[in-house]
C-alpha cells in the first residue's frame, strides 16, 4: 500500500469520529434531534363525585381519583407547570347496563369540563368517550346475548360525545374501538352546531396487558370475558394502518396509537403513512412499571421517564398522553 493510500485512510478515519459532537452538554444540545416540550403533553385525570376527594390509586403512585373541585386544582397546577391540556375520565357513583351516566349533563366529566373552563379557560379539555367506566358490567359497549354489539353502542357513544361538547369540551376522544363511531360522532356534532369540536380517535388501540392499573383507577374491570372482540391484536401492524385510514376518512382530526412504548413501530408507520397529527398514550402499565422499578431502586425514575417520552416522540408522536406530564414539564423547564 502506498503512503498516499495510508494517509487517505487515516484522514478518513479521523474525519468520521462521531464523538466530537458529544463532548459537552452544550454541543450535545446543539445537535439534538428530538426535543420534548410541555405543550405536547396531555395529563389524564380521573374525576369522581363528591367534594374534596383526592384518593391515590394504589397501583399508580402519584395518580389520584379527584372530585371536580380537586380536578380544577390539579388542572391549574398543571397549567402552572406548562401543561395546557387535560384528558378527563369519569367515575360515576351510578352505573347501569347501558352506561347512561356517560351522557348525564351533571355527571363528573361534564361538571368538570364546565368548572375547568371557568377557572382556566385557556386549558384544552379533552374527554374520553367510552362506556366502560359507566356500565355495571365494565365493558366498552352494550352487551346483548354475551356479545358487545356495535351499532347500539355507537348510539350511546354519540350521546356521550354530544353531552361533552355541550358542556364545553374542546376535543372528544372515542376510545371504544367500535366500527363507524367517528363518522357518527362527527355527523352528530356538526348537526348540533359543534363543528369546532375536534375528534381525537383512539384509532389503533391494542388489546393490552398494560391497561391493568387504569382499570383500577377507572373502576372499569370487566365482570366477565375480555375486550379481544374490538381492541386490536398485538401481533398486527398493517391492520393499524387500515384502522387509522378509516378513522381519517370518517373525520378524525387526530389519530392515536395506544399503548405507546410497546408499539413504537406502529406510531412510526402511522406517521409515515399519513402525516396526520398523531397522539400516543403512555398507558398506566408503562407508568406503573417505571414507578415500581424506581421504588425498588432499580431505575433512575426521572431519567427513565424522559428516555421513554423521548422515544415516543422520536417514533413520530406529536402529542403524548402521560401521567408524567407535570413531572416531565418541570424537568424540561
Amino acid at each position: 500500500m502506498s503512503s498516499t493510500d495510508t494517509h487517505t485512510r487515516t484522514a478518513l478515519t479521523l474525519t468520521r469520529r462521531m464523538r466530537r459532537l458529544r463532548q459537552s452538554e452544550t454541543i450535545r444540545a446543539m445537535v439534538r434531534e428530538t426535543r420534548l416540550t410541555p405543550d405536547m403533553f396531555i395529563l389524564p385525570l380521573f374525576v369522581c363525585e363528591g367534594e374534596g376527594v383526592r384518593r391515590e390509586v394504589s397501583s399508580m403512585p402519584g395518580v389520584y381519583q379527584l372530585s371536580v373541585d380537586e380536578a380544577v386544582k390539579e388542572t391549574a397546577a398543571a397549567r402552572g407547570d406548562g401543561v395546557k391540556s387535560v384528558l378527563l375520565f369519569g367515575l360515576p357513583d351510578r352505573k347501569d347496563d347501558i352506561g347512561s351516566a356517560a351522557y348525564d349533563p351533571e355527571a363528573p366529566v361534564q361538571s368538570a369540563i364546565r368548572a375547568i373552563k371557568r377557572e382556566t379557560p385557556d386549558v384544552l379539555v379533552v374527554t374520553d368517550v367510552c362506556l366502560c367506566e359507566y356500565t355495571d358490567h365494565g365493558h366498552c359497549g352494550i352487551v346483548i346475548d354475551n356479545e358487545i354489539v356495535n351499532d347500539p353502542t355507537v348510539e350511546q357513544l354519540v350521546r356521550a360525545a354530544v353531552s361533552h361538547a355541550a358542556a364545553g369540551a374542546d376535543i372528544v376522544a372515542p376510545s371504544d374501538m367500535m366500527d363507524g363511531r367517528v363518522a357518527a360522532i362527527r355527523g352528530a356534532l356538526d348537526e348540533r352546531g359543534f363543528e369546532k369540536v375536534a375528534i381525537m380517535s383512539y384509532a389503533a388501540k391494542y388489546y393490552s396487558v398494560f391497561y391493568g392499573p387504569f382499570r383500577d383507577a377507572a373502576q372499569s374491570t370487566p365482570k366477565f370475558g375480555d375486550r379481544r372482540s374490538h381492541q386490536m391484536d398485538p401481533a398486527n401492524a398493517r391492520e393499524a394502518l387500515r384502522e387509522v385510514e378509516q378513522d381519517i376518512d370518517e373525520g378524525a382530526d387526530i389519530v392515536m396509537v395506544k399503548p405507546a412504548l410497546p408499539y413504537l413501530d406502529v406510531i412510526t408507520r402511522v406517521k409515515d403513512a399519513f402525516g396526520y397529527p398523531t397522539a400516543a398514550y403512555q398507558v398506566s402499565g408503562e407508568y406503573a412499571m417505571i414507578k415500581a422499578a424506581a421504588r425498588n431502586g432499580w431505575l433512575d425514575e426521572p431519567r427513565a421517564m424522559m428516555e421513554c417520552l423521548t422515544a415516543i416522540h422520536r417514533a413520530g408522536a406529536d402529542i403524548i398522553i402521560t401521567y408524567y406530564a407535570r413531572d416531565a414539564a418541570r424537568a424540561i423547564a
